[in-house]
């Protein structure tokens, strides 16, 4: 009788166990329905936010090359050629370094051109007349041009290139006629200009007295259209260190003498004008417009004494010339209405070099 007892109490209790998780589990559905209805109840959509709005996607633009950009590439010459050029200051404080002018005979030049309009005295018996090449025909076609305006046609060349040598002998000749010390009126030997071949003297026959002055002052008012300037005008005494000669002309091409001249500068402020204020990395260039409406830009970039060779930034595709300063560095003008499409060659004092890869870009 005893074992059915203990099964029914063993029966009893499985029933009560599986009832109380039926309840468990049925509370715990129930709760968790509360608290889902709960959450539903206090949720709600948000709306968009007045203080930010997600940026639709925008497609990006390609970046376009910048107009106003120059490209600057490099080109090399020799640091020795800041010696020799079209715009060389030779005075009192700087001394020329001839040796390598490439010079030709005024009158056999003359004599090849069948020209019979002026010919060149020689000053001496054992000095041809002669004038670096570039420089013939700006003077010949200034004489030619002076004939068309005037028909005067007694102008001679009396003094261009001259050897060291017979530079001394002017000066002791000149000291000796006026017993001073110095001389205003002849450079000293190594400090002329005549020496470089780059200028040219005129005079007229038979009187041989060229002042310059009534028709004679068309050479004054017009040689800046052949790249040459009267060099020591009247009222520059005290910076040329040379009294007014109204006959002694000097090339220095035609940009600069245009520049000079519209601007009333000898070639020692034009020149430490460049260098002072025009500096390659200044904030700007020397840029102006001739009467034809032609650009140039000019500016300076000093030499690297410590190496053989300087590196000079050019402008890409612009056609450009590089002088010397015979002081401490280059000037570089820009033709910048004239395009090139090959690496532009140019010469200073007869070494060819060109330009090589790009290097930086700077915005003008």
């Amino acid at each position: 009788m005893s074992k059915p007892n203990h099964l029914s109490r063993e029966k009893s209790i499985r029933r009560t166990k599986t009832l109380f998780e039926i309840f468990l589990t049925i509370s715990i559905i129930g709760a968790s329905g509360y608290i889902i209805k709960g959450i539903a109840e206090r949720s709600h959509t948000v709306g968009e936010s007045q203080y930010y709005a997600i940026p639709e996607p925008v497609e990006e633009e390609p970046e376009l090359p910048d107009p106003d950009k120059v490209i600057y590439e490099t080109h090399s010459v020799q640091t020795k050629d800041k010696f020799h050029g079209d715009l060389i200051l030779v005075n009192e404080h700087y001394r020329y370094y001839s040796g390598d002018e490439k010079l030709v005979s005024i009158n056999e030049r003359n004599a090849e051109e069948e020209r019979t309009l002026f010919r060149a005295v020689d000053p001496s018996d054992t000095d041809k007349m002669m004038i670096v090449d570039k420089v013939y025909e700006p003077m010949a076609s200034m004489i030619f041009d002076f004939y068309d305006a005037t028909e005067i046609s007694n102008i001679l060349i009396y003094g261009a290139y001259r050897s060291t040598e017979f530079q001394q002998s002017l000066y002791d000749a000149d000291l000796l006629e006026t017993g001073a010390e110095e001389s205003t009126r002849v450079a000293k030997a190594g400090h002329s200009e005549h020496e470089s071949g780059l200028a040219f003297d005129l005079t007229t026959f038979p009187d041989y007295d060229y002042q310059g002055q009534g028709e004679y002052a068309w050479f004054t008012e017009n040689c800046y259209k052949y790249g040459l300037i009267v060099r020591y005008p009247k009222d520059k005494e005290q910076i040329t260190k040379i009294q007014y000669e109204p006959w002694h002309f000097r090339y220095v091409g035609f940009p600069h003498a245009y520049y000079m001249t519209k601007n009333d500068l000898c070639l020692e402020e034009y020149i430490n004008m460049v260098i002072t204020q025009y500096h390659y990395q200044a904030d700007q260039h020397l840029e102006f417009t001739d009467d034809n409406g032609n650009e140039y830009e000019v500016y300076f970039v000093l030499s690297d004494d410590s190496s053989d060779m300087t590196t000079i930034p050019v402008p890409t595709g612009k056609k450009f010339e590089v002088s010397g300063t015979n002081v401490n560095g280059f000037i570089v003008t820009v033709y910048k209405n004239e395009e090139i499409t090959t690496p532009a060659v140019t010469t200073v004092s007869g070494t060819e070099t060109t330009t090589e890869t790009t290097t930086e870009t700077t915005t003008e």
